[in-house]
């Protein structure tokens, strides 16, 4: 009898932990669907030299490129922006990179015994205090409530409207190519939209969860419809992450998808489950209950939000330009989704592979390359 009562307490127990963790899961899987940073563990500023940095050495401080060091702490914190790899010291867990500056210039230095995090939004602010760019502040009518947006202006007929990704980053992503677009001289819609987790203003959702494109391009509409009362003829969408999804639905959905040029499509979330897994696994859920995050994530979406995201077309089912910058190297997006996405449209896709990029980080990897890409694939689209 007391073997018996020991066994079935036991066995209550481990039910009771299994349904504990499973629920844990699930919750985690939910998360999931909700903002989650680009940055990695925190690691350490150990030195700071002229134009040298020396941080603890991990996976992404020894990827080739250009990027953004945060402090963990501080009002406003630390920013500075690495370039490339100049030692990786035999015999010590350092990688030393150079130190470009700071941002904004004024601002605090990176000092030894900093912790810091690495993202690819090389700046902080508006495109003027970022980057010296007049811009105007304007609201798009969304579906959901105004689109707090910026606007810079140019000269051409076709405009770019830009779409940052939702898994953690804001609008100050596209802050990196902005000096690219107003050299190529074309009018910019940097909006916020449904969820945006970079301050007050955007719209809100229930738990502020991503859908994954598959209702936030309804936003993308938004901005479309706007820059044509602006007096845009055409608009090509360049979205990352999410927002490369949001770019794939208002091109097959919106009413006005006739004055779409073309797509670039920056580490697209094509595979969502996949994306689900990924981001469930970052937030420490154990690899046998991943099922069941993604079950939890599944659970709490949309009709539709499941489905895969949409073929590409265009207007009167012509081949609509679409220029793909991903690669093997993103955790979070597969690249081999954007590989099968190219295959079956060979007649319109132009697949660029970015070796050694985190997500959505493909022109930091090689700022100089990815705009040459880019200015090759818009040129006969302006």
């Amino acid at each position: 009898m007391v073997r018996r009562t020991t066994a079935a307490m036991t066995a209550t127990a481990l039910l009771g932990a299994t349904a504990a963790a499973a629920v844990a899961a699930v919750r985690s899987g939910r998360r999931a669907t909700t903002p989650v940073g680009f940055t990695g563990v925190p690691l350490t500023v150990h030195a700071t030299a002229a134009g040298r940095i020396t941080l603890t050495r991990t996976l992404e401080t020894l990827r080739p490129g250009t990027y953004a060091l945060v402090a963990s702490h501080g009002d406003p914190p630390a920013r500075a922006v690495v370039g490339e790899l100049l030692d990786v010291p035999a015999g010590d867990r350092t990688v030393v990179r150079r130190l470009i500056g700071t941002t904004p210039e004024e601002g605090p230095r990176l000092t030894p015994g900093t912790h810091v995090t690495v993202t690819p939004q090389l700046y902080q602010g508006d495109p003027l205090t970022a980057l010296g760019i007049p811009y105007t502040d304007i609201t798009v009518p969304g579906e959901l409530g105004a689109l707090p947006t910026w606007w810079v202006p140019g000269d051409r007929d076709t405009w770019i409207i830009a779409l940052h990704g939702g898994l953690g980053a804001t609008r100050e992503q596209a802050l990196n190519l902005l000096p690219r677009w107003q050299r190529d001289q074309f009018p910019v819609l940097i909006p916020r939209y449904r969820g945006d987790p970079g301050g007050p203003g955007a719209p809100r959702t229930r738990q502020d969860r991503n859908r994954f494109g598959a209702a936030e391009w309804h936003d993308a509409d938004a901005a479309i419809r706007h820059a044509l009362h602006l007096g845009a003829s055409r608009v090509i969408l360049h979205g990352w992450s999410t927002g490369a999804t949001m770019a794939l639905y208002a091109a097959a959905h919106s009413p006005l998808a006739r004055h779409v040029a073309g797509l670039v499509l920056d580490s697209p979330v094509l595979d969502r489950a996949a994306t689900r897994r990924a981001l469930a696994a970052r937030r420490g859920v154990p690899t046998p209950l991943l099922p069941l995050a993604v079950a939890g994530a599944q659970g709490g979406l949309l009709p539709h939000d499941a489905d895969p995201p949409p073929l590409i077309t265009g207007p009167h089912g012509k081949p609509l330009p679409v220029l793909i910058l991903h690669g093997p190297g993103d955790t979070v997006a597969p690249w081999d989704a954007s590989r099968a996405l190219a295959a079956r449209h060979p007649e319109a896709v132009v697949l660029h592979t970015v070796r050694q990029a985190e997500h959505a980080a493909m022109w930091n990897a090689d700022p100089a390359d990815y705009e040459d890409v880019l200015r090759r694939f818009v040129t006969p689209l302006m």
